[in-house]
Order: C-alpha cells, then sequence, then structure tokens
C-alpha cells in the first residue's frame, strides 16, 4: 500500500481535529502533517487519545500558515499529495472587534498557502491528481429572506469582516485554478455542531451556561435560522469532495436541518432538563434576550443537491439524534471542558508533543 502523505492545516481545532480521527480510522494508507498555529482555537488535547497505529500517521508540526520557509520546508519534504486548508479564524463576533488579525490569517496565510503549493506543484510537474481543498462557510452568501437556499452560484455578499474574509479566500482559491491550473476545490458548509467545538460558539456555550444555571444570551428575538450540520457528517462529505471532487469545482454541504437560534437553545434546555431529571422548562427561565449583533444575517440554508447528485453524499445523522449525541459527548467530557475553560488545554503542546518546524 502506497502511503500519501496529506497536508493538513488547522487540524488541532474542532472541525480539523474531527476530520483528522475521521481520515485516520478510514484511510490507513494516509499519512496526515497536521499543521496548526494553536491559537486560542487549537486544541491538541482534541486528539490526544487516536490509537496508536494512527499516532504513527499523524505528524504535528506547531507552525503558521503565513510562515512561507516553513510551508517550503514541509512541501518539500512530505511532497504533499494534497492539501486540506481548515486554518482560519472562525468566529464572528470576534471578527467585529478584531478584524485585521482575520485578513491576516484567512486572507494572507491562504495566499501564502496557495503560493507555496503552486510551486511544490510545479516542481512536482504538475501531478493532476494532486488537490488543494479549502474549507469556508456558506456566510460568504450573506443572508436569506424567508424562501431559498443558498446554491454554488450564489452572488458573494458577505456581512461580516469573518465572511468577507472567507470570501476573499474563496476568490484568491479559485483564481489559483483558473491562473494557473492549480487542482483546487471550494467547500462551503453550513453551522457545524459536535465534539470538540469551542465553548464560544452557541451550542457547547448554551450546554454549559444550564449546567452552571447562568444566563442563556440570545441575540435579539432568537428569530434567526441557521442549517445545522452534525461535524461527523461533514467529515464524510469532506472526504468525498477530497477524493473525488472535479477540480475547480465548489460544493455546498448543508444538513438539512434550518431551527431559529431561540428553537436551538429551547431544544438543548428540554434534553439537559430530561438529562438531569429536572421539571419540562426548568432551564428555559435562563433565556436571556440581548442586543442583535451588528451586521447579523437572518437566515442561511445551503442547497446540497450538487453534492448529493454528484458525489452520493448526505448527511446521515438527524439533527435530533446528533443533537442529542452532542450534549451526551459535552456532559461526559466535562474534564475538557473545564480545561478548555480555565486554558488549561494550551499546556499541552509542551506537555504532550515535540514540535517539530519539518
Amino acid at each position: 500500500m502506497q502511503t500519501k502523505n496529506i497536508l493538513i492545516t488547522g487540524g488541532a481545532g474542532f472541525i480539523g481535529a474531527n476530520f483528522i480521527r475521521a481520515m485516520l480510522s478510514l484511510r490507513p494508507d494516509y499519512h496526515l502533517v497536521n499543521l496548526d498555529a494553536l491559537t486560542y482555537a487549537g486544541n491538541l488535547a482534541n486528539l490526544a487519545d487516536l490509537p496508536q497505529d494512527q499516532q504513527q500517521r499523524h505528524h504535528f508540526v506547531h507552525g503558521d500558515i503565513r510562515d512561507g520557509e516553513l510551508l517550503a520546508r514541509l512541501f518539500k519534504k512530505y511532497a504533499f499529495a494534497g492539501v486540506i486548508h481548515f486554518a482560519a479564524e472562525s468566529h464572528v463576533d470576534r471578527s467585529i472587534t478584531e478584524p485585521q488579525a482575520f485578513v491576516d490569517t484567512n486572507v494572507g496565510g491562504t495566499c501564502t498557502l496557495l503560493q507555496v503549493a503552486l510551486a511544490a506543484w510545479n516542481e512536482q510537474r504538475r501531478p493532476m491528481d494532486f488537490r488543494f481543498h479549502h474549507v469556508s462557510t456558506d456566510e460568504v452568501y450573506g443572508s436569506l429572506g424567508a424562501e431559498g437556499a443558498f446554491t454554488e452560484t450564489t452572488p458573494y455578499d458577505p456581512s461580516s469582516p469573518y465572511s468577507a474574509s472567507k470570501a476573499a479566500s474563496d476568490h484568491f482559491v479559485r483564481a489559483y485554478g483558473r491562473t494557473y491550473g492549480l487542482p483546487v476545490l471550494i467547500t462551503n458548509c453550513s453551522n457545524n455542531y459536535g465534539p470538540y467545538q469551542f465553548p464560544e460558539k452557541l451550542i457547547p456555550l448554551v450546554i454549559d451556561n444550564i449546567l452552571a444555571r447562568k444566563a442563556l444570551p440570545v441575540y435579539g428575538d432568537g428569530s434567526n435560522v441557521r442549517d445545522w450540520l452534525y461535524v461527523l457528517d461533514h467529515c464524510q462529505a469532506l472526504l468525498q469532495v477530497f477524493e473525488k471532487g472535479r477540480p475547480g469545482e465548489t460544493y455546498n454541504i448543508g444538513g438539512g436541518a434550518e431551527r431559529t437560534t431561540l428553537q436551538i437553545v429551547k431544544e438543548l434546555c428540554r434534553i439537559i432538563d430530561a438529562r438531569q431529571g429536572k421539571p419540562a422548562g426548568t432551564s428555559e427561565a435562563l433565556i436571556t434576550f440581548v442586543t442583535d449583533r451588528p451586521g447579523h444575517d437572518f437566515r442561511y440554508a445551503i442547497d446540497a443537491s450538487k453534492i448529493k447528485r454528484e458525489l452520493g453524499w448526505q448527511p446521515e445523522h438527524s439533527f435530533s439524534v446528533a443533537l442529542e449525541a452532542t450534549v451526551d459527548w459535552y456532559l461526559c467530557q466535562q474534564e475538557w471542558v473545564e480545561g478548555v475553560k480555565s486554558g488549561e488545554y494550551r499546556q499541552w503542546l509542551e506537555l504532550n508533543y515535540e514540535t517539530r518546524a519539518c
């Protein structure tokens, strides 16, 4: 069996770590080089319990996608058969207060990665089975009204610094495909949920606040709608696109589970009240409506018919079952949650992994 070296950027984050776990389990011929700068959302504890045989196929490198010299050394050493690019600043609220960091990483970092990948691809005599897979978001499309769904041809209309930075990075990836012939793929996904998500995000934040009997902040009147995608379903879709997608194409990935923010919060209240044997409605008393976020898009919805038609992918998990599984994971992983909240998880690099440049 011939080993394929794949570069994963941002593999210590929420989606990246889940994807690495899935890929190592499903593809024994892949050796993954995980490049992560370990900013606040990067957590090596997410990968601490990999089985021994999988650990041998996972090589962690502490580094930044903006470091072109480091990237060049990695490409030279491993002759990557592909790149799956997760690394990004990703929280909308943070982008409103710290927009420059999103430009630097999401745009500048992606451009640096593209340029180094292009140079290495040319040096390898432009193998057409190489893939540069850029993982993006449905937020680049802006806001929908009460009807309709985003397709791969929906015009970009970003509303936040975060979505603007991801839109720009999408355009650069597409341009490198068209200008230089680099075999690129783009996926735009809806809101993910599941294990290992950083507690600032809605679902883990609400779970944690319910357990602590703290207020459950809901923007505006809670009527904003998102399409929710279980992260394990997303990982399966990403693998399909990386292996079978047509270079130059974009694929939208959605869970087909539209819910308002208020519906999500109330459902989490219901599940946890049931788990704790409390009367129905107990935790709903914690719901607190707060001033809406600037530029808050009203509704997102994904038309995932293209990926279903061309690659045969569709979500395997129902929203209700996957949400309950997510709650149960957080209830059983309070040590992980507390480690993130306390900042203890930041010590994992020094305690558990050797930092290597290449």
